[in-house]
């Protein structure tokens, strides 16, 4: 049922085309969206029954607010700016980076050729992304013998060892013409496009130069290349008969979710795959079009000349968008290879379906064991604590979230606390019970199911304590250790043992949670330790004030950085002349002592052996 101030706004809203989004109660942008009918549009959302996502999001609305345009084209653009700048949580969030590397060719004056991780806006000329990260840093030794470019730092006064292994064009030690550049990166551009008839026919040649003067090893390798080549590149199927670089773009949905297939075809030839899998707010073709218009919006590489899309999506708005051809084949070949998209996308969305299903009998009944066994119902969300410090100073406490029994790392937090010297964890774990459900209780979020403190019956009842002054109701048990460090045990709010079964899926989520929480607040208080003492360090050095640790710190991080760093770099800072030059002196003697005491513990550690 939608609320009072909903409703009213529902009755404003205009029969044109525009951008609108939604919003939660802390006025946060949860969904973007596009529309030829705002009006339309918007009611559907609150005036029609929903499932999945959909009901999800529509449950979480508070408000919404909308962007007319002069045409769909225009709101098809808007609601792809708005969504790269606010990252809303319905919206398909796209992952390019990370999972699978390019090959890029950077934007330099003696460019190189180098496999990156991350597409960044550097004007680089940018080929993938490559699923298979060994084929990918293969392809690059080849290019970077058979087409060299600059392997080294550039300019030495000298050749480099990659100079004289034909691997670098010389910018080592000379101003090397930009034709020869251009000339081989013609070649890798053509080559990472699928023409690879050039390379072969190179790599041929050279090859039998070689076998005529006797140079069997380098036959060798050259014949290796071509191996290479024909395991990466030719022996793909051949797709069509023309060599159009085409992107195709098909889909399959079931039970809310849908599975997008992309085929990368160039030079006639299926050269790879991408899969995303994600829940479906929209409609499967307005998720499709937004999913194309994001994909090229968060990527820089090479646009095709033709997209290829199934039948009900807007071709004509995505072409005036994308500045590209979109077109739905309607015969022959290139429908063929659209059916065998969707049977991909098809067995990608079911297998997953069945993960999902082995991992809801794992997590959800595993978290069902421990709320049985505390004789709770059955929840879907467990937050744990765990505290650290350096002989009761500096407490750091951690928060860790584990929904349907998996970790939820968008979740986790870590506190900086202000309990005094020589308290116990008690006070700590008040103080972070305090401030965590405060905040919740004040911007009217949703509690835990579980608080599981990492600990006994000390911080178990420190938790329950605060809980009651904030006059807060949730379930509180601590997961205890052994002797050993292992998980052995979990208290309820009656401090009795509930001995689970060491074998059991709950018992095995119990260790999960137990060593996450352990692991997050160690890692936290080791940083901050790390900052503080260097901090420390700084401070002995004289001339050497607040702002100017600060900028060390910031810059730097560590004092072997600090010693390994040029006087040009300190004074870069701010730093004068001295004083950069005696923070220099004094760094390096301190680098040396702590390496002097290391090899003495070593040392003593060895001969007790």
């Amino acid at each position: 049922m939608a609320s009072e101030l909903i409703e009213q706004k529902l009755r404003l809203l205009p029969d044109q085309p525009g951008s609108y989004q939604m919003k939660d109660r802390n006025d946060k942008i949860i969904y973007v969206g596009k529309a030829k009918n705002l009006k339309n549009r918007v009611r559907s959302y609150f005036k029609s029954e929903h499932t999945g996502k959909t009901a999800e999001l529509v449950a979480n609305i508070h408000d919404f607010e909308f962007i007319v345009t002069n045409s769909d084209k225009e709101a098809f653009l808007l609601e792809n700016t708005l969504i790269k700048r606010y990252r809303p949580y319905f919206n398909i969030r796209l992952k390019f980076s990370g999972s699978y590397p390019y090959i890029e060719i950077t934007n330099e004056r003696d460019p190189r050729l180098i496999l990156a991780n991350t597409l960044k806006h550097d004007h680089g000329t940018y080929f993938g992304p490559y699923p298979n990260v060994y084929a990918a840093s293969e392809t690059l030794h080849f290019l970077e013998s058979t087409y060299p470019l600059r392997r080294c730092n550039g300019f030495q006064g000298r050749p480099c060892l990659y100079y004289s292994m034909g691997q670098c064009l010389g910018a080592c030690f000379r101003e090397v013409p930009e034709e020869e550049y251009a000339k081989n990166v013609a070649a890798i551009t053509r080559f990472l496009n699928g023409d690879t008839k050039k390379a072969i026919h190179d790599i041929q040649k050279k090859m039998k130069g070689a076998s005529d003067r006797m140079e069997y090893e380098l036959a060798a390798d050259l014949r290796d290349r071509l191996k290479f080549i024909d395991q990466t590149v030719e022996n793909q199927r051949v797709l069509q008969n023309d060599h159009t670089p085409r992107d195709l773009f098909n889909f399959y949905m079931d039970k809310g979710w849908m599975t997008i297939e992309t085929f990368f075809l160039r030079q006639g030839r299926l050269l790879r795959q991408q899969k995303e899998t994600f829940a479906m707010v929209d409609s499967a073709t307005e998720e499709l079009e937004s999913y194309i218009q994001q994909f090229y919006g968060q990527r820089n590489a090479q646009k095709p000349k033709e997209i290829l899309v199934p039948k009900g999506v807007d071709t004509q708005l995505l072409t005036e968008t994308m500045e590209v051809p979109a077109r739905v084949p309607a015969r022959g070949e290139k429908r063929d290879l659209l059916a065998l998209a969707e049977k991909n996308a098809r067995i990608t969305l079911e297998d997953k379906f069945r993960l999902m299903e082995l991992n809801e009998q794992k997590t959800t009944g595993a978290m069902k064991e421990i709320t049985d066994a505390l004789k709770l119902p059955q929840g879907h969300r467990f937050e744990s604590f765990d505290h650290s410090s350096t002989q009761g100073t500096n407490y750091v406490s951690a928060l860790v979230v584990f929904e349907d029994g998996l970790p939820n790392k968008n979740l986790y937090r870590r506190y900086k606390l202000q309990t005094p010297t020589g308290q116990d964890e008690a006070q700590a774990t008040f103080e972070v019970i305090t401030r965590r459900y405060t905040r919740l209780r004040d911007e009217g979020q949703m509690y835990p199911d579980l608080i599981l403190m990492d600990g006994g019956e000390i911080q178990l009842h420190a938790a329950e304590r605060a809980l009651r002054e904030l006059n807060i109701k949730i379930p509180v048990a601590a997961m205890v250790k052994n002797d050993k460090h292992q998980t052995a045990d979990l208290l309820n709010s009656q401090g009795e043992h509930l001995f689970l079964d060491p074998h059991s899926q709950g018992f095995y989520l119990l260790q999960r949670i137990q060593d996450e929480v352990h692991r997050f607040v160690i890692t936290f208080h080791r940083q901050l330790r790390t900052k503080t003492n260097l901090s420390s360090r700084l401070d002995e050095i004289a001339g050497i004030g607040p702002k100017s640790r600060i900028k060390l710190m910031r810059r730097f991080g560590s004092l072997p950085k600090i010693a390994d760093a040029s006087l040009e770099e300190l004074q870069s800072l701010g730093i004068g002349a001295k004083t950069a030059a005696l923070v220099k002196v004094s760094v390096t003697a301190m680098v040396r002592s702590e390496n002097k005491k290391v090899f003495v513990k070593a040392k003593r550690k060895f001969e007790k052996e």
